[in-house]
């Protein structure tokens, strides 16, 4: 249905269809879509780094905290994005739909802005749930989206400037809020404060037990850790209880090595405290035990500056091997792991060896290693 001008008058009476309202909901939205923008960002050059990329190994919990606040902050905006676009649809379906060319402009940017804005949080959402009903490989479709949809926002902002000049920045007129302008704004925060309070313990422990709406809570799986991919449909399991198995150190190094899994255990074994951080959102601090992976590298005689690529017997995926930076093979918390939480890893957590480091997406902290090539 669309509507002529003057028929909007008559038929959308309610006080929250107006323009102070929109402007609060389209504020907070602007917000929020930047933190998602810039967070996103963080987290796909985290996993595909440009070569002159050197991310930080120190603090350990950022990405657990920018990723996190990512995921949480995404879902808690789904019932401000909704708020916002009932305020304004009587707007949506004015007539004509196009005035002249600039005016066809303007409506051509909100509908990307608004279908982007959908397209971003339905899928966001699907991919936490792990439910990929479209043909389209989330990642990619996700991460251009987000480009489109925050230029199509900037547009949107510096077209509706006078507007938010006029209701929300300092030194606007006030106007007292009327009863049912509070309670609108009242409910839309109760709706997202309760989505946040019901997910944000998959990132934050200590709100684990009420994290009723998270894909994964810490402590719930193999040895008290989540598990997103198991070893079975890794299609692993034979391979990791060859008693066979090295692991081998080649590429640029002055020495090759080849290290039985008794050769790892008698060297210096540490023990490092370290979460994993997925890309879900959730994640789970453990005690991890193993060896540095800076003194397997020392033994091959490998350049201090050097990239080293770690690979996995998993035989197919897209992150069955993943880069280290100096930075991060440098840092004493960087293990190859052979234990987690005081036992030997599970099968499923990597076992017999796996990477675990400070400050990486848990796609990059790669299970079942047999193979360091350095670059």
């Amino acid at each position: 249905m669309v509507l002529h001008p003057a028929d909007l008058g008559r038929r959308f009476t309610s006080k929250l269809h107006d323009e102070r309202v929109a402007a609060w909901l389209g504020t907070w939205l602007g917000i929020s879509f930047t933190v998602a923008f810039v967070t996103g960002l963080m987290s796909h050059f985290m996993q595909h780094p440009y070569a002159w990329m050197l991310w930080p190994s120190r603090p350990v919990n950022l990405y657990r905290f920018t990723q996190g606040l990512h995921v949480i902050g995404g879902l808690a905006t789904i019932p401000l994005l909704l708020a916002k676009l009932w305020t304004v649809y009587p707007k949506l379906l004015e007539w004509p739909p196009a005035r002249s060319i600039g005016h066809a402009v303007e409506r051509g940017l909100v509908f990307l802005l608004v279908a982007g804005a959908l397209f971003q949080l339905v899928t966001g959402l699907f991919n936490i749930a792990y439910w990929y009903p479209f043909p389209f490989f989330f990642t990619v479709a996700h991460y251009w989206t987000a480009y489109i949809v925050f230029g199509a926002l900037v547009i949107h902002v510096v077209n509706e400037w006078a507007k938010v000049k006029r209701n929300v920045l300092p030194g606007s007129v006030r106007v007292p809020a009327s009863p049912e302008r509070r309670r609108f704004f009242g409910l839309v925060a109760l709706a997202s404060g309760t989505i946040a309070l019901f997910t944000i313990g998959e990132a934050f422990s200590p709100l684990a037990p009420v994290a009723l709406l998270a894909p994964r809570r810490p402590g719930i799986g193999p040895q008290h850790l989540p598990v997103n991919k198991a070893a079975a449909e890794a299609g692993v399991l034979d391979m990791i209880h060859d008693p066979g198995w090295r692991l081998t150190v080649t590429g640029r190094v002055r020495r090759s090595l080849s290290l039985s899994l008794a050769d790892l255990h008698a060297l210096t074994p540490r023990t490092v405290r370290l979460p994993i951080t997925c890309v879900e959102g959730w994640s789970a601090s453990a005690t991890w035990t193993g060896v540095r992976l800076r003194d397997v590298l020392a033994l091959a005689g490998v350049a201090p500056d050097a990239r080293v690529r770690v690979e996995s017997m998993e035989p197919y995926g897209i992150y069955r091997t993943s880069e280290v930076d100096w930075p991060h093979w440098h840092d004493s918390l960087t293990l190859l792991a052979l234990g987690v939480n005081g036992a030997p890893l599970a099968a499923d957590h990597g076992y017999p060896c796996r990477l675990i480091a400070p400050d990486r997406p848990g796609v990059l902290q790669t299970k079942w290693v047999h193979r360091v090539v350095v670059l």
